[in-house]
């Protein structure tokens, strides 16, 4: 499994990425709401974190959260986050954040490449609020010129197991796009 390169971090920023996946728009759509707490697992250079801290006002918090310290510095140094934003450094299934705390969970293009897919999956139920939302975006089963090698990716199907077999309540599964699947699931009340 590999992670992404940090060295191509701008891709993750670009305006065409803006254009395809309206990141403010697929939040709100998903129920993110104003006075939230945010947790974006994964969270990058923040092209979901910004547009979420947006979205939960200076009521709320966005734990921007990354395993890749050149991330967190990219987002903090050049992308000029919110004071409602908290860079989080953390390993792999070592979530720095306390149990019960987010309202909204973001796991973006994060679980195709990561090995122990339960283990993760667990640790970001323990962070979440009882009816917590959990939103899962990744890339199709299928071979495409961008996005991540075809023996890398999950099928949505899959991808549904695994957020299953962690206990959450899948309230919709569908197609994002052609390249991409959107999983909105629900910690249990």
């Amino acid at each position: 499994m590999h992670k992404f390169n940090p060295a191509h971090l701008d891709r993750l920023m670009s305006e065409e990425r803006q254009n395809e996946l309206s990141p403010e728009k697929l939040l709100r759509e998903a129920g993110l709401k104003q006075g939230q707490v945010f947790a974006d697992i994964g969270s990058g250079p923040g092209f979901f974190t910004i547009p979420a801290a947006r979205i939960i006002g200076p009521m709320g918090l966005a734990f921007a959260v990354d395993t890749q310290e050149e991330m967190l510095l990219d987002l903090r140094d050049r992308r000029n986050p919110p004071d409602n934003v908290i860079l989080m450094k953390s390993e792999e299934y070592e979530l720095p954040i306390a149990d019960y705390e987010a309202d909204f969970t973001l796991l973006a293009f994060v679980l195709h490449v990561t090995p122990d897919k339960g283990r993760l999956l667990s640790q970001i139920m323990r962070v979440m609020k009882p009816g917590a939302t959990l939103l899962v975006l990744d890339w199709a089963k299928k071979a495409e010129e961008k996005g991540p090698p075809l023996e890398e990716r999950i099928s949505d199907k899959e991808a549904r197991g695994f957020v299953e077999d962690a206990g959450f309540d899948v309230v919709q599964l569908s197609p994002l796009n052609q390249s991409l699947y959107r999983i909105i699931a629900r910690r249990p009340a």
